[in-house]
């Protein structure tokens, strides 16, 4: 089932953590959710719209269950889905996941992660509660995670935002039930 509007619309910690078990879909590849990050509102220093919105940021003062794509280091896309109430700019980056189709690649950064699947600027603002592109199917797996603090910023490290599988090799113990589930 295709995750919906309403899924999105929750808190964003709350969406972070239960897309860990989720299938990321884009095009051709599927992956299990595997380690998401929270960005929240103005007051989060961290966050892309602390100063308000700008032409970048817009789309996160929308509706939830939009894509959210941006360029950094002159290098990386990353990915982050649209999350809480129009007019409060929140969403959730994701940041790794582990491939079942086309098989077995476990991918950590969001950077890489986009890199490898393709996704770039032409992907944001996609509403992924309708696009069969790009989607997040709940396929009924829960996987254990841990929070730590966000990585990769230099601003609201005080945040326990960041939630990881604590076993990535779980995902192999696992495999053939999820694969059964997800159709492939």
């Amino acid at each position: 089932m295709i995750l919906n509007r309403a899924f999105f619309a929750q808190d964003t910690n709350t969406v972070s953590i239960h897309l860990i078990g989720k299938l990321l879909c884009f095009h051709n590849f599927q992956g299990i959710i595997t380690e998401t990050e929270s960005y929240i509102g103005t007051k989060d220093p961290a966050c892309h719209a602390a100063r308000g919105m700008t032409q970048r940021t817009k789309i996160m003062f929308g509706p939830a269950g939009f894509s959210y794509v941006y360029f950094i280091y002159g290098k990386y896309y990353c990915l982050n889905i649209v999350t809480e109430t129009l007019n409060f700019p929140a969403a959730t980056l994701i940041r790794g996941i582990q491939l079942i189709h086309p098989p077995y690649t476990y991918v950590n950064g969001p950077g890489k992660l986009c890199q490898l699947l393709g996704i770039d600027l032409s992907h944001n603002a996609i509403d992924i509660t309708l696009s069969k592109t790009l989607h997040i199917k709940d396929i009924g797996c829960q996987l254990a995670y841990t929070s730590t603090p966000r990585i990769g910023i230099s601003k609201g490290l005080d945040k326990m935002w960041r939630y990881v599988i604590k076993d990535k090799d779980c995902i192999k113990r696992i495999l053939p039930k999820v694969t059964d589930m997800a159709g492939l």
